[in-house]
């Protein structure tokens, strides 16, 4: 029940009258006789379809004035809807009611606040009515926007027709002189046909002569505008070949030069010259690399796989950025997420003293990003169109055979490339684990 002094500032809207009304028409025709009001006796004869139409002012009247005839049609809404009933009973809506249904039940029913709730669904229906009068002016306005195009293409299409027409009457008339013209020509040449005749011969040697002449050339000029291009991209593939292999080149170099050292001193070899019993032949200790560890039996995801794999000379550390973040740690955004990860590596990089690569896909940025890269950490995004698995896939392929190479993620599609390439994969949690350790 509503405390005194709540009532309405302004009328129903529309929309919860015709509907409030429409429920208490439903209730009025299964009361008994005796107990309909006096005002609405008449009405609740009429047909059921015609009963909220034609009765819609005295019905509205006798709810706003009658409360015992209002509260027989609140519990006939109650018994249609108890969860809306009870829910703003207790103060609260139901996410998704409908305003309507809500307004209605609350001027039936009259909970606590009720006008707030009228003039809420008072509001939203207001909102949800300019919404549509804005979306009808907008296709109107397209639909104006349409014809005027229509319109101008019409025209347009009668300006073309009339020029094709034109230029057809043109063309006719072209042809007409272009015909007489030949026919005076034919006489000209009919009077020139002697002298042609003594002439003829020696005119085609030579117009032969210069077609034959002009063709060749033409092709020779081609042949050598391809040769030039041919070579220029020969020199430009030659110059940037030669660069990458360098590069790989250099980078195996360094490769074979650490684990060389690394090898002598493990072994402890001296430095003297060689002696005879270094000529017999037998088996020696191969080379560390990313397919030796494990070498011993250690879990999958202890950290001390790591701490092999970062003991090799000259590795490479390729980092899956958000495959290695959204494991770790998915609810920061990407741009913490990437803060937090490089700042990880920039320490790994630092006590390892190996080579850092971390890789982000670029189609995860919204735009062009600042990346305050640590040293010794090489931050790359993947171009538009790439992932960032091709981008590490492409990372892997560019390092000489040889090299140790590890790439962290979890990607078991990425793993099993980069092992096929030679590459070692690295789970993602056991990088964090590491990070983690300090």
């Amino acid at each position: 029940m509503s405390s005194a002094g709540e009532g309405l500032s302004r009328p129903l809207p529309e929309q919860v009258r015709l509907h409030v009304v429409e429920v208490a028409a439903q209730v009025l025709g299964t009361m008994p006789a005796a107990s309909v009001p006096p005002p609405l006796r008449g009405i609740a004869r009429f047909d059921p379809r015609k009963r909220a139409r034609l009765g819609s002012a005295p019905i509205a009247a006798q709810l706003e004035n009658d409360k015992e005839f209002r509260e027989q049609v609140a519990e006939a809404l109650e018994a249609a809807w108890p969860e809306l009933v009870a829910s703003l009973a207790e103060g609260t809506v139901p996410p998704a009611a409908e305003p309507v249904l809500v307004a209605a039940a609350a001027y039936l029913t009259r909970p606590p606040g009720w006008p707030d709730l009228v003039e809420q669904a008072r509001a939203d229906l207001e909102q949800s009515a300019a919404a549509v009068t804005q979306r009808e002016q907008a296709e109107t306005r397209l639909r104006e926007q349409l014809a005027a195009q229509r319109a101008s293409a019409k025209e347009e299409i009668d300006r073309v027709r009339e020029q094709l027409k034109a230029a057809r009457a043109e063309n006719s008339d072209l042809r007409r002189k272009l015909h007489d013209a030949r026919e005076r020509v034919k006489a000209a040449e009919a009077r020139a046909a002697e002298l042609e005749a003594e002439t003829a011969e020696a005119r085609a040697r030579s117009a032969s002569a210069n077609g034959a002449a002009e063709t060749e050339l033409r092709r020779l000029r081609e042949r050598l505008a391809d040769t030039e291009r041919q070579l220029e991209a020969n020199r430009r593939a030659a110059r940037e070949g030669r660069s990458m292999e360098d590069a790989r080149v250099r980078v195996l170099l360094d490769a074979l030069q650490d684990a060389a050292a690394g090898l002598r001193k493990e072994l402890g070899l001296p430095t003297t010259i060689n002696r005879p019993a270094d000529y017999v032949s037998a088996v020696v200790p191969g080379e560390p690399g990313v397919t030796a560890v494990p070498a011993r039996a250690l879990a999958n995801d202890d950290p001390q796989l790591l701490d092999q794999l970062l003991a090799l000379p000259n590795l490479h550390l390729i980092v899956d950025g958000y495959n290695v973040t959204k494991t770790g740690y998915p609810s920061l955004t990407l741009a913490d997420q990437r803060a937090r990860l490089l700042t990880g590596l920039g320490g790994l990089a630092v006590q390892a003293r190996v080579e850092v690569t971390c890789v982000f896909d670029g189609a995860e940025l919204n735009g062009p990003v600042q990346v305050s890269a640590p040293r010794g950490v090489r931050v790359m995004f993947s171009a538009p169109g790439e992932i960032a698995d091709d981008l590490i896939r492409t990372l892997v392929r560019a390092e000489p055979p040889g090299r140790g190479i590890a790439v962290v993620s979890s990607d078991r599609e990425v793993a099993e490339s980069v092992r096929r390439m030679g590459a070692r994969p690295v789970p993602s949690l056991l990088l964090l684990r590491r990070l983690g350790r300090g």
